[in-house]
């Protein structure tokens, strides 16, 4: 889709779809639908009066210009009350509003900035959020479906209309910005979605190795013997039972870069999780292909840096292997032994997911990083605990775990810290190994994140559980149903505030 901005006065401009939002409360017509209302006898006005329309979130209505105008028909969409607005919301009714049109076939929209009201100090984000809501609202993953012709809508321009000419530049640097980031969402849910024999740890080290074609970005990929060499007995144990061998994906992003903190970001890239010898139970196990989401989460960051021009040095840290059930597979009693030296006890292999980042996160002392965060698809209590609206948080740093909270605010991919409390720490000790890896059946999410703690004693770290968030059961204005991308926006956000971080963590 092209998405441009211009300057213009509605009544004169020729769309296929205009589109105005209002505000709930609102007791008049905006001024740039004034000249419809007036025009359509009013009609407008009566449909607010009536409450024919309410301008609750994503409510619509559309009607026809008669030929009255240039533009062959108007959309009101709602943006609920003022007072009450977020970006979320924005994003919401620009995805709403190009969903709604591309469904009626319309292909070019022009929507009117002015009727949004934006404030000033909130003007950047606004227009950026208004772009990935609409850019991310058309998101389809259509790869493995066939279309007939005559069924294939697809929106093609999409306009924003501007009062203000000082303004004009300031939008389409907006418009770049939220186009690149809703892109890198689209790239992670596309991996996500993609079923696993599409995603092999082979596969997808191939497609990391295509983004080292950006500029800063390198690549290196460990195999096999690389593994065995660098005693990484965690992902070595749980591809035990898959066919498919074990990589372990490494990028960074201005490697060389002088003066910049280092950034490392983990994701679990597990590409099918069967649950091992722990076999999982067959209901929904299709969605296990969403085990790699972590891992997508930093394919699709690093698919954004150049673009964004990131000062910092950042790398990206992939385990990738399958959890498959065989004659080879771990074992519950099994002892692994992982790159820091530690031994865990395998009381389950379905928590498998600990296992690989365990010797991720301990790898990521090599690069001496002043922040350490990683994404995982790590617990099913995460999910019972905080739903599929908020990612469970646990750290080793305060000002790390208040600046992720903030970037999740400012994102809207919110997150909620769990607490990383001593006494915790004591459920996940082993009669025969170091660590184990289960804590019983209480606070799984929080046990999980104990395991992982004790890799990451030398860095400030942040464990993100995507669990919840990672994947969506239904639709709704900017998330399809299937992988949501999350983590993806969060990140950028927390990477274009960064500042220089403490060297010192609690």
């Amino acid at each position: 889709m092209n998405i441009n901005a211009k300057t213009g006065i509605a009544a004169n401009e020729t769309a296929e779809m205009l589109v105005f939002y209002l505000y709930e409360e609102s007791k008049k017509i905006n001024e740039t639908l004034e000249p419809f209302d007036t025009s359509f006898n009013h009609i407008i006005s009566e449909l607010l009066k009536n409450k024919e329309f309410v301008a609750k979130l994503n409510n619509t209505y559309t009607l026809p210009t008669y030929g009255k105008f240039p533009s062959q028909r108007i959309m009101l969409v709602g943006l609920g009350k003022k007072e009450e607005v977020t970006i979320d919301k924005i994003r919401q009714a620009a995805a709403t509003s190009v969903k709604t049109a591309r469904d009626m076939g319309i292909k070019k929209v022009t929507s009117v900035m002015d009727s949004i009201e934006i404030p000033s100090q909130k003007s950047f984000e606004w227009y950026q959020g208004f772009i990935e809501g609409a850019v991310l609202g058309l998101y389809q993953f259509k790869k493995y479906k066939e279309t007939k012709p005559d069924e294939e809508k697809e929106m093609k321009t999409l306009t924003l209309l501007l009062s203000d000419k000082k303004v004009l530049s300031f939008v389409k640097e907006a418009i770049k910005r939220g186009q690149v980031i809703a892109n890198a969402v689209s790239f992670a849910r596309d991996l996500v979605n993609t079923p696993s024999q599409d995603k092999t740890p082979t596969i997808l080290s191939n497609i990391a190795k295509n983004l080292a074609n950006e500029p800063g970005i390198d690549c290196k990929i460990l195999s096999m013997p690389d593994l065995k060499k660098l005693n990484m007995g965690g992902i070595l144990g749980v591809a035990q039972g898959s066919t498919q061998p074990p990589k372990f994906i490494i990028l960074e992003y201005n490697p060389r870069s002088k003066n910049q903190d280092t950034i490392v970001i983990v994701g679990k890239g597990i590409t099918f999780d069967s649950g091992g010898i722990c076999l999982k139970p067959p209901k929904n196990m299709d969605q296990m292909k969403s085990d790699m989401s972590g891992g997508a989460t930093v394919l699709g960051i690093f698919s954004a840096l150049a673009r964004l021009k990131i000062p910092q040095h950042v790398v990206g840290l992939v385990p990738c292997t399958e959890n498959m059930p065989s004659g080879s597979a771990i074992k519950p009693g099994d002892i692994v032994k992982f790159h820091s030296g530690k031994t865990a006890e395998v009381a389950n292999t379905d928590a498998e997911g600990r296992l690989i980042l365990a010797d991720a996160l301990s790898y990521a002392e090599k690069f001496h990083p002043d922040a350490v965060v990683d994404f995982a698809t790590l617990t099913g209590a995460c999910i019972v605990a905080l739903g599929n609206i908020a990612t469970g948080m646990m750290g080793n740093n305060e000002e790390l775990i208040n600046r992720i909270k903030t970037a999740g605010e400012k994102s809207w991919e919110r997150v909620w810290e769990l607490p990383l409390w001593e006494e915790y720490q004591e459920l996940i000790k082993s009669d025969i190994a170091d660590i184990k890896n289960t804590g019983g059946a209480g606070a799984g999410t929080i046990t999980a994140a104990c395991f992982l703690s004790k890799f990451t004693e030398k860095y400030p770290w942040v464990h993100l559980d995507i669990a919840g968030t990672s994947w969506s059961e239904k639709n709704s204005a900017y998330i399809q149903k299937g992988a949501t991308g999350v983590g993806v926006m969060l990140m950028l956000e927390l990477l274009k505030n960064w500042k220089t971080f403490p060297k010192k963590h609690s």
